[in-house]
């Protein structure tokens, strides 16, 4: 038997993180949607040979590896992370769209391009409903991230979120009915559909069940501890022991996990947490999350250079239409009832739903021998790769044009009066260090200097009835100055510290007075 080389598995592994912080910080300095970016550098990577990277190419683009690592080491955390720092009075402003699209909207979805794919595909009715189940899981970390890069409505976010939290358990489970399942239900007739929808209800009550149960237990366990890395340890066991002990007993892993980090971020927070550890626990799962969506698209890239594009143009922009076609349709149809909510927003809705990692994931974990899966393959592969890069760069054009990233009223004036202010406190900076190199006197430099503090005191004034006029421009620039200053404050506390002028119990409950401070900020704002 060929020995498993951990040692190189372990520098592969390191070399794509590597490639993944790289293109992710590149893509965050010139504020670009990094997943995208990732995608189409893996993408890059994949079709040109490149010596060096081709162990790690092999090692990735095997279809165990990819589903394992997506799905059964990212997935969990990445639903996790989601869903720890959604309040539960956002989803429940928000029920009814979230509701509408990711219970109506995707069975809606589900169905149409599964006929669809029977009809002008000509798939078999297992392989057209399995196809339909891939494109009716959203993916929404592209989109969310643009979002937070232009100030989109938090509204509008916390739908897209809310929709593809249990969209993508929903969908996971018609997967898996559609793979294994339909078959035998269709040829037992009415009593298949009656054992259909009691395995469809199984599997989500099971999922809801094991999830709230862990939830509620691990947020009474967090009352017994004010220790923010063992309570990390608990969200990790939470997060991975609901995942897969839902699988274990084949209910929804995804919906379990959902769950019980709802329960965990919200009444778990409210009555075993500490501010310092609400603050640590968060902190740490946005590391961990971007390290999952930095490696997750990247994968994604290489995976999808894998696949055979020969004479398949014609199928695969059918297969797009397709699948544009039913998500059109499932959203605006879910949202006929559904009352003051602006068509703009449906039309992003629409756009956003994005088809990503758990796509691919999900068919790659299809048998061998699982009849149409190349065929599938092709399609879901071309589909997830027109999804990110063809509608993830198009949205935030699209959001310019429905006018829905426009600044708040007075904040472009604002930000002009703060540009010309820090113009002119640098121009007398600059001024009063060049009269000193060059020996200026104090009658050439004073007479320019002064013109620029009077262009000052008519800026200050300009700004005082602004914020007047709004007001929430002024607690902006005050939350900006306490959050310096809290700042300020740990930073000093850790040099009296390290001069061994304060112990560590006194440095630590001063610690926790600043860090609680920075989460009732963070609350408040």
């Amino acid at each position: 038997m060929h020995d498993l080389d951990l040692h190189l598995m372990f520098e592969l592994g390191l070399i794509l993180v590597m490639i993944a912080a790289g293109i992710t910080a590149i893509a965050k300095k010139f504020k670009k949607p990094y997943p995208i970016a990732l995608v189409i550098v893996g993408t890059i990577i994949g079709l040109v040979n490149i010596p060096v990277l081709e162990p790690l190419k092999q090692l990735i683009t095997q279809g165990e590896v990819f589903h394992f690592v997506i799905i059964t080491l990212f997935l969990p955390s990445l639903l996790g992370e989601a869903a720890l720092k959604l309040p539960f009075s956002h989803l429940r402003e928000n029920k009814n769209p979230i509701i509408a699209l990711a219970f109506g909207g995707t069975l809606l979805s589900f169905v149409i391009i599964g006929f669809l794919a029977i009809w002008l595909l000509n798939f078999s009715i297992p392989a057209a409903f399995v196809f339909g189940a891939l494109m009716s899981a959203t993916d929404p970390v592209s989109v969310l991230s643009i979002f937070k890069s232009v100030s989109v409505n938090k509204r509008l976010a916390t739908v897209i979120e809310g929709e593809s939290l249990f969209n993508d358990g929903l969908a996971v489970v018609f997967f898996k009915i559609s793979a294994f399942y339909l078959l035998t239900y269709i040829e037992l007739g009415i009593e298949g559909a009656v054992l259909g929808l009691w395995e469809f209800i199984k599997v989500i009550s099971l999922g809801l069940i094991i999830g709230g149960a862990l939830g509620y237990g691990f947020s009474h366990l967090t009352k017994y501890f004010d220790d923010y890395p063992l309570e990390i340890i608990f969200s990790m066991i939470l997060f991975y022991g609901s995942f897969l002990l839902a699988e274990s007993v084949h209910a929804s892993g995804v919906i379990a996990v959902v769950v019980a980090a709802l329960i965990l971020g919200n009444y778990g927070a409210k009555i075993g947490m500490s501010p310092t550890t609400k603050l640590n626990i968060n902190n740490f799962w946005d590391v961990a999350a971007l390290l999952a969506n930095s490696l997750v698209f990247l994968m994604v890239g290489l995976e999808i250079t894998r696949i055979n594009l020969a004479d398949k143009w014609g199928v695969i922009v059918l297969a797009i239409v397709i699948v544009l076609f039913a998500r059109s349709f499932a959203v605006y149809i879910s949202f006929l009832f559904i009352k003051n909510f602006p068509n703009s927003w449906k039309h992003i809705i629409n756009w956003g739903g994005l088809k990503g990692s758990l796509s691919i994931a999900l068919v790659l974990s299809l048998p061998r021998d699982f009849v149409g899966r190349e065929e599938i393959l092709i399609l879901a592969f071309s589909v997830v790769l027109f999804s990110l890069v063809v509608q993830g760069l198009s949205i935030k054009p699209l959001l310019t044009f429905l006018g829905e990233n426009k600044k708040e009223e007075g904040y472009v004036v604002y930000e002009e009066l703060i540009a010309r202010g820090h113009r002119f406190e640098t121009a007398i900076s600059e001024i009063n260090k060049v009269k000193k190199n060059l020996f200026i006197t104090e009658t050439v430099s004073n007479e320019i200097v002064n013109q620029y503090q009077q262009e000052l005191v008519k800026l200050q004034s300009e700004m005082e009835l602004l914020f007047q006029k709004y007001p929430e421009l002024k607690v902006k620039q005050q939350t900006i100055l306490q959050k310096h200053s809290l700042y300020a404050q740990h930073e000093a506390i850790e040099i009296l510290l390290k001069e061994d002028i304060i112990s560590n119990e006194v440095a630590a409950k001063e610690h926790d007075q600043i860090t609680n401070n920075l989460v009732k900020l963070e609350e408040s704002h």
